[in-house]
C-alpha cells in the first residue's frame, strides 16, 4: 500500500545571540506543496533556547518570508523566516525589519570563510603552519586545495543554483583553507534572504564531510588573510545617471558614517582591517581605482563610464550579518541628493 506523499519544509531562522546571529533550523512535514510564501503557515519555537525569549515565557513566532527548493531532499523546500514577537510584532532581533525593501539596489555579495577541520583551518598541520600564503589563491593541486574542499565547494554550486540563488562563481583565497563564493541579486531583502540560505547549504553540506565552516574575520593570526564578505552595489542613480558630483557626495557621506558603517559591518573587525593584507585602517576612509587597500574599491570601468555602475565596499566582513549591511548602506545613500 503506497503512501501520500508529503513535503518536507526546513523552516530556517536567525538567533538572537550577539555580536552576529547563527543560523537554526527545523522540519516541517506537510501534505501540499508550496508554490509561494503565501502558502506557507507560521509556526514557533521555543526562544528560551535560542537567546530570543525567557523560560517562562517562551514561544517565539517564525514568519515565512522566502521560499526555495531544497535539491538535497526528496520533496523539500527551504523557508526564510523572520522571528516575531507572539503579538505579531518584530522580535528585537529580527534585523531583517530594518531593511528597506529596494528593489533600486542590486548587490554582489562576496563571502570568504575557512574550512576547519578537528579545529584548524583544512591542510594545517597539527603544529605550526602551512608554507606561507601565496600559492594557495585560485590554485588548483592536491598539495594547494587539497580534494574535500573542492568536492564540497561543487556541491554547493550546484545546490545553490538549484534554490534559484544567484551564485556567480567560486575560487580558492588567500590562505590556505580560505573559500569564497559570490552571489548577486536584484532587491534589498532578498539579496540578504540569498545570503542567509546559501550559508546555510553551506553548513549542512560541510556536515557530511566532518568539516565546519569559520565566518569568524580572523581566525588565524599572523601574517594570514582575513576573511570578508565585499558588497558591490549600485543603484539606478549610479547605473543610468552617474557623474562626478554625485559620485563625490556619495564618497562624503560613507566618510561621514564611517563609524555606523563599521559597527553594521561584522564584529572584530579591528583584526582585520589593519592596512595590511588587502585592507584599509579600520580607523580611516578611503576610496580608489583599482585599489583594494581603499575603504572603496573603484572599478575602471566605473571612471571608464564617467563614474557610472557599481562599487564595492570592502569594508564588510566574513561574519556579517547582510541585513545590518544592507540596512546601513542604504540609509548612506539615502541620504544623498
Amino acid at each position: 500500500m503506497s503512501k501520500d506523499k508529503k513535503f518536507k519544509l526546513e523552516y530556517v531562522w536567525l538567533d538572537g545571540y550577539l555580536p552576529e546571529p547563527n543560523l537554526r533550523s527545523k522540519t516541517k512535514i506537510v501534505d501540499t506543496a508550496p508554490t509561494s510564501v503565501a502558502d506557507l503557515a507560521l509556526w514557533g519555537f521555543d526562544g528560551s533556547s535560542t537567546q530570543q525569549a525567557e523560560g517562562k515565557s517562551s514561544d517565539c513566532i517564525l514568519k515565512p518570508v522566502a521560499l526555495y527548493p531544497d535539491s538535497t531532499r526528496i520533496n523539500g523546500f527551504l523557508v526564510m523566516c523572520e522571528v516575531m514577537l507572539p503579538n505579531g510584532e518584530p522580535h528585537p532581533s529580527n534585523f531583517r525589519q530594518t531593511v528597506e525593501d529596494s528593489a533600486d539596489l542590486w548587490i554582489g555579495f562576496e563571502q570568504e570563510y575557512f574550512f576547519m577541520e578537528n579545529g584548524r583551518p583544512l591542510g594545517f598541520p597539527e603544529t605550526g603552519y602551512p608554507a606561507p600564503q601565496g600559492p594557495y589563491y585560485t590554485s588548483v593541486g592536491y598539495k594547494n586545495v587539497g580534494d574535500i574542499a573542492r568536492q564540497v565547494v561543487e556541491e554547493h554550486i550546484d545546490i545553490c543554483l538549484d534554490a534559484g540563488i544567484n551564485l556567480e562563481g567560486i575560487n580558492a583565497e588567500v590562505a590556505k583553507g580560505q573559500w569564497e563564493y559570490q552571489i548577486f541579486a536584484k532587491g534589498s531583502k532578498k539579496v540578504c534572504d540569498d545570503m542567509w540560505i546559501s550559508r546555510y547549504l553551506l553548513f549542512r553540506l560541510a556536515e557530511k564531510y566532518q568539516l565546519d565552516v569559520e565566518l569568524y574575520c580572523k581566525p588565524v593570526k599572523g601574517d594570514w588573510n582575513g576573511s570578508g564578505m565585499h558588497t558591490n552595489f549600485s543603484t539606478t542613480i549610479l547605473r543610468e545617471q552617474g557623474g562626478k558630483e554625485y559620485f563625490e557626495k556619495l564618497m562624503a557621506a560613507f566618510d561621514k558614517y564611517r563609524d555606523e558603517h563599521i559597527a553594521a559591518y561584522g564584529p572584530d573587525n579591528h583584526l582585520r582591517l589593519t592596512g595590511l593584507h588587502e585592507t584599509q585602517s579600520i580607523d580611516k576612509f578611503s576610496y580608489g581605482v583599482a585599489d583594494r587597500g581603499a575603504s572603496i574599491r573603484i572599478p575602471h570601468s566605473f571612471m571608464n563610464a564617467g563614474y557610472k555602475g557599481y562599487m564595492e565596499d570592502r569594508r564588510p566582513n566574513s561574519q556579517a550579518d547582510p541585513y545590518k549591511i544592507i540596512s546601513r548602506l542604504l540609509k548612506t545613500i539615502k541620504s544623498v541628493s
